[in-house]
C-alpha cells in the first residue's frame, strides 16, 4: 500500500474531510487539490531536480493538501520549522533539495535576505498562487507523477529534534508511512466516522505519522488548529465533534492548567496518543474530561516500536513490537542494565543500574538520514539500531521512558537521567510545571537544577519544598536540585517539548529568581549576587562555566 493509494481511494467521497475555521471540504474535494496541487509541483520542477518541496505553513488545509499532493506525484515533503531563524533555516531548505517552498505571507519575512539559490516560492494566501492553480484545477489522481510512486519512494523529510548540532533530516517512505497508519488503525480501532484533531504543527512527524496518516487510512476526517492553544482545545473539540488526538511534550500539562469549566465532558472526544504526558497526568486528563490519554513510543525515524498491551502496568509504554529485539543497554558498554526495582506503589529504586539507552537488535525499518551518513552510521553502530532515548525495562519485559541520552546527568559519578527526577518533582502540589536539567559542576562532571512554574495560587516556600523532598522513598541521594529557578512558564520549543537547551544555557544567570542549596542537605536561600560571585570565582578556579563548556563565565 502507498499513500498515494490512500489519497485516491478519496476521489468520490462527498462526507466531510477536512476541516478548519477557515474552509470546510470534502474527501473528493481533497483528492482534487491534492491532484491539481500533484501538476503544478511537476510543472514547477526543474528536469533532472530532485522532487522535493518544503512547507512552511501553520496548520492551514495547505499543507494536509501538499501531502496529498506529494504523495500524488512521487515526491517528498521537508516540513519547515518556523521558530528556526537566519543561516539555520536556509541550512534545512537547501540541505533537503527543496526546489519549491510553499509558505504563507506571515511567514515571508523570515526568508528576507535568505540565499535560497533556485527555490521557487509560493504563497498560499495570494491572488498569485491561486492563479498558479487554476489552469491545473481539473487533474485527477495519477495524472501528473514527477516520479514513479511506489511503497519505497520517499514522501516525508522531517527533520528531528537538533539539541546538539543541526537537526537531521530523517527519511519515510510511502510504504512505511501507511504501514504505520494501518498499525494505529488497527491497534485504536479508528473508523471512518472519527474526525482526528491535529493541533500539534505538522511540520513535525508525530502529527503526520500517529494524525493524519491514520486518519487517511481510516477514511476519517481531518480538524486543523493552526497552532496549539490550551485555552481553544476544548471548544475546538466540542465545534468540530473531535474523537481522537495527538500530543507531545508538555501539551497535556497546559491542557491541565485551563481553569476547569462545567462542560469538560460535553464532547465526542474519546482518545489521545502520544508521549511525555506520564502516567498521574494522564489520569487527571482522563477524570477531568472522561477521555483516555494512552502513552505509546516509536522513534521518529522508525528503528524501534513499543507495543501496548491490556496488562500494561501504570507508567509502562508496553512490551517490544513483534519482530522488535529491543535491550537497555549502557552505552559505555554495551551490556544490558539490571531489571528495575519497583516499589508497591510503582517507583523505581535502583534508576543508577537500571537506566541505559533502548537499542533494537533485531531488524528495523529505519531508512536513514538525508544525506548525513555520520549520524545514519552512529544511529546504526555496532548492527543495531541505537534510539538515544534513556529507559529501564522491569522483571516482566514492560519497558518504561526514561528521558533522552542528552539528558542525563552525571553527578558525583553516579548517572542520573533528567525525566525521572521530573517525575519526583512534578508530585509537589505547588508546580504547575517542571523541567529538570544538567549544569556543570564547577569541579567536575554536573549539578541538578530544576525550573519550576508554580500554580497560579501558590508561592515558593523552601522549607515545605525541602519537607516534600524529604518525603519522596524514591528520591536518591544525588537527585535533590542544588538550584530552583521560578519561571513564569516552562521555556518549550514549537513541539511543545521543554526547551532544556536554552535553560541549560541560561543556568542560575538568569532575571528569574533562583534559590540554592550551599551545601548538600542545607537549607534553601535565595542566590544572591554575592553568591553568584563566590560561585564565578569557583568555576574559574578549574577552567569552567556554568553555561557548559566554552561559554564565558
Amino acid at each position: 500500500m502507498t499513500v498515494a493509494e490512500l489519497v485516491q481511494r478519496q476521489w468520490g467521497d462527498h462526507r466531510v474531510g477536512l476541516r478548519s475555521h477557515e474552509a470546510v471540504l470534502t474527501h473528493h474535494q481533497v483528492a482534487a487539490g491534492a491532484a491539481a496541487r500533484a501538476a503544478l509541483l511537476v510543472d514547477l520542477l526543474p528536469r533532472g531536480a530532485e522532487p522535493h518541496l518544503g512547507v512552511l505553513l501553520d496548520n492551514t488545509p495547505e499543507f494536509p493538501l501538499w501531502l496529498s499532493a506529494a504523495a500524488l506525484a512521487g515526491a517528498a515533503v521537508a516540513g519547515i520549522n518556523p521558530t528556526r531563524r537566519g543561516a539555520e533555516l536556509a541550512r534545512d531548505i537547501v540541505h533537503t533539495d527543496c526546489r519549491v517552498l510553499v509558505t504563507q505571507r506571515a511567514y515571508l519575512p523570515l526568508l528576507d535576505g535568505l540565499p535560497l539559490p533556485g527555490v521557487r516560492v509560493l504563497v498560499t494566501d495570494t491572488d498569485a498562487y491561486r492563479a498558479l492553480l487554476t489552469p491545473f484545477e481539473g487533474a485527477e489522481p495519477g495524472e501528473a507523477v514527477a516520479r514513479p510512486v511506489r511503497p519505497d519512494s520517499r514522501l516525508l523529510l522531517y527533520f528531528t529534534s537538533g539539541s546538539t548540532g543541526a537537526p537531521k533530516a530523517a527519511i519515510c517512505s510511502q510504504g512505511r508511512l501507511a504501514a504505520a497508519a494501518g498499525s494505529l488503525v488497527s491497534h485504536f480501532r479508528l473508523r471512518p466516522e472519527d474526525v482526528h484533531y491535529i493541533c500539534m504543527p505538522m511540520f513535525h512527524g508525530n502529527a503526520v505519522i500517529a494524525d493524519w496518516a491514520p486518519a487517511l487510512a481510516a477514511g476519517a476526517g481531518v480538524a486543523l488548529r493552526a497552532r496549539f492553544s490550551a485555552s481553544r482545545f476544548l471548544p475546538d473539540v466540542q465545534e468540530f465533534g473531535a474523537t481522537y488526538f495527538t500530543y507531545v511534550g508538555r501539551a497535556v500539562q497546559y491542557l491541565l492548567a485551563t481553569p476547569p469549566r462545567p462542560d469538560d465532558r460535553e464532547h465526542r472526544l474519546r482518545l489521545g496518543f502520544g508521549t511525555e504526558a506520564g502516567a498521574m497526568d494522564a489520569a487527571r486528563f482522563e477524570e477531568r474530561f472522561g477521555a483516555r490519554l494512552v502513552e505509546g513510543y516509536g522513534s521518529s525515524e522508525g528503528g524501534a516500536a513499543i507495543q501496548r498491551t491490556p496488562d500494561t502496568p501504570t507508567g509502562a509504554i508496553g512490551r517490544a513490537a513483534p519482530g522488535d529485539d529491543l535491550a537497555v543497554v549502557d552505552a559505555a558498554t554495551g551490556e544490558e542494565c539490571e531489571p528495575a526495582v519497583l516499589s508497591p506503589e510503582g517507583r523505581l529504586l535502583n534508576a543508577s543500574a537500571a537506566i541505559g539507552e533502548l537499542v533494537n537488535r533485531g531488524r528495523n525499518p529505519f531508512e536513514g538520514y538525508w544525506r548525513n551518513p555520520e549520524a545514519q552510521s552512529a544511529r546504526l553502530r555496532g548492527g543495531w539500531y541505537w534510539t538515544g532515548d534513556l529507559f529501564y525495562r522491569d522483571t516482566d519485559g514492560f519497558l518504561y521512558f526514561a528521558g533522552r541520552t542528552d539528558d542525563r546527568l552525571r553527578v558525583d559519578s553516579e548517572n542520573l537521567a533528567a525525566a525521572v527526577i521530573e517525575q519526583i518533582l512534578s508530585r509537589w502540589d505547588r508546580a504547575a510545571g517542571v523541567a529538570v536539567y544538567a549544569i556543570p559542576d564547577p569541579v567536575a562532571g554536573d549539578q541538578v537544577m530544576t525550573a519550576i512554574a508554580l500554580r497560579d495560587d501558590a508561592a515558593f516556600d523552601p522549607t515545605a519544598f525541602q519537607e516534600f523532598l524529604a518525603a519522596q522513598p524514591d528520591l536518591g541521594t544525588k537527585m535533590p536540585p542544588r538550584f530552583v529557578r521560578l519561571v513564569p512558564a516552562l521555556p518549550l520549543t514549537a513541539t511543545n517539548k521543554i526547551h532544556r537547551v536554552a535553560l541549560r544555557r541560561e543556568a542560575f544567570l538568569c532575571e528569574d529568581p533562583v534559590w540554592w542549596r550551599p551545601e548538600t542537605g542545607s537549607p534553601y536561600e535565595p542566590l544572591t549576587p554575592e553568591a553568584v560571585t563566590a560561585l564565578h570565582t569557583a568555576y574559574a578556579a578549574h577552567g569552567r562555566s556554568p553555561r557548559g563548556p566554552g561559554a564565558p563565565g
